[in-house]
């Protein structure tokens, strides 16, 4: 999948449920839009304190606004989860299937 380690919420999850493919698959469809979101945010982190280096190292005075660090995480998020590919999608589900099947 991602070089980012995201935790996914299984708590509503019904693991004694999940018997067939198609049970995990379903259930990862579910998931897949708040680990999209998760996985964004990874992004968008990372790309924040990647920037601010580099802008440090430029000599650039770097922004050390909270708010527009928010500001810019969230933009990020919004592309990454409408840009997001079919294969980063499908990526992302067999990660979810992966995890369910490791925390039934």
């Amino acid at each position: 999948m991602s070089k980012f380690k995201i935790s996914i919420d299984f708590s509503e999850v019904d693991l004694d449920q999940l018997d067939t493919e198609e049970d995990f698959r379903d259930c990862a469809k579910t998931l897949l839009p708040s680990a999209l979101l998760k996985l964004g945010e990874a992004v968008a982190e990372k790309t924040w304190e990647d920037l601010q280096i580099k802008l440090k190292a430029q000599g650039i005075k770097a922004s050390s606004s909270q708010a527009e660090k928010r500001k810019f995480i969230q933009e990020t998020v919004r592309n990454y989860k409408k840009n997001a590919s079919s294969r980063e999608r499908q990526e992302l589900e067999d990660y979810i299937v992966e995890e369910l099947r490791n925390q039934q």
